[in-house]
């Protein structure tokens, strides 16, 4: 698909809460974050200088944007990106809205990542 992407030059975190908690405040700082509740839980991605010691949460995540707005029409975007990181045995974890996804990679691993999907003939801004 050879799309580009921009990677975030923050860290962020990946919380888990009760899902009957409220939506603390800390949550929502920065330009990049992301709220989901389901009945069993409230799952948040934030800026982990943000997230409070005490809240379960994995930390050291990078996050890299599909840049441009994705047609719903699109397959195996994910799945594509998401093959050429497994082949690296590089984990992730997906976020994704109404126009875009975001693939959130390990610290240290992002840069073998964005190694690997510029060899697939994606580019990246920002490294």
């Amino acid at each position: 698909m050879n799309l580009e992407l921009v990677l975030l030059q923050e860290s962020f975190g990946v919380c888990r809460l009760e899902s009957s908690s409220r939506i603390p405040e800390w949550a929502m700082r920065g330009e990049f974050f992301s709220i989901t509740r389901t009945n069993q839980e409230l799952s948040i991605v934030a800026l982990e200088e943000s997230i409070p010691m005490g809240v379960k949460a994995e930390r050291g995540w990078r996050v890299l944007g599909i840049l441009g707005v994705l047609d719903f029409s699109l397959v195996g975007v994910i799945a594509e990106i998401s093959s050429i990181l497994a082949q690296e045995s590089i984990s992730i974890f997906v976020v994704s809205t109404y126009d875009t996804d975001y693939i959130l990679v390990r610290e240290d691993r992002v840069y073998k990542a964005i190694h690997a999907l510029g060899g697939a003939g994606y580019r990246v801004k920002g490294e």
